[in-house]
């Protein structure tokens, strides 16, 4: 006797499921971060600096004003996991730059988020390796508009 094949889930049920994860690891990363006294926040601005970031460019990926992250800088700034730095191509523009303890500051928050962790531990190296490409296809879609 065969297994009747699953029925193909729905757009609405897709959805919820992504929300329901993307909720359940932020949750986690925040759980982490606040480990190492930051915010879910000032985390997220760490794991956007894998070069220079305008602070205009900050704002837009945090979905926020941009004296908002000033505020955020300034924290993250006073305790010297970032620095400011004039733009070589317009001195006017301020770049925001990880330092090396910034780095090391958001490596520790990933490698501590252990429900996440936990949960990809349940995947083989080929379920991970398509779901991987399966993320892959759906992130410039999502990306394009933000």
């Amino acid at each position: 006797m065969s297994t009747p094949a699953p029925e193909t889930p729905t757009k609405l049920q897709l959805l919820e499921l992504l929300a329901a994860i993307g909720t359940a690891q932020w949750r986690d990363f925040a759980t982490a971060a606040a480990h190492y006294g930051l915010t879910s926040t000032q985390a997220k601005v760490l794991a956007q600096l894998d070069g220079p970031l305008p602070m205009r460019g900050l704002a837009t990926l945090l979905v926020c004003d941009a004296s908002n992250v000033t505020g955020i800088v300034d924290r993250l700034e006073a305790r010297d996991l970032v620095r400011r730095e004039p733009d070589p191509a317009d001195r006017r523009v301020k770049n925001v730059v990880a330092t090396d303890a910034g780095r090391d500051v958001i490596r520790r928050v990933r490698e501590e988020m252990q429900a996440t962790h936990g949960a990809l531990d349940t995947l083989g190296e080929d379920e991970r390796a398509t779901l991987y490409a399966l993320l892959g296809r759906l992130r410039p879609g999502l990306e394009k508009n933000a």
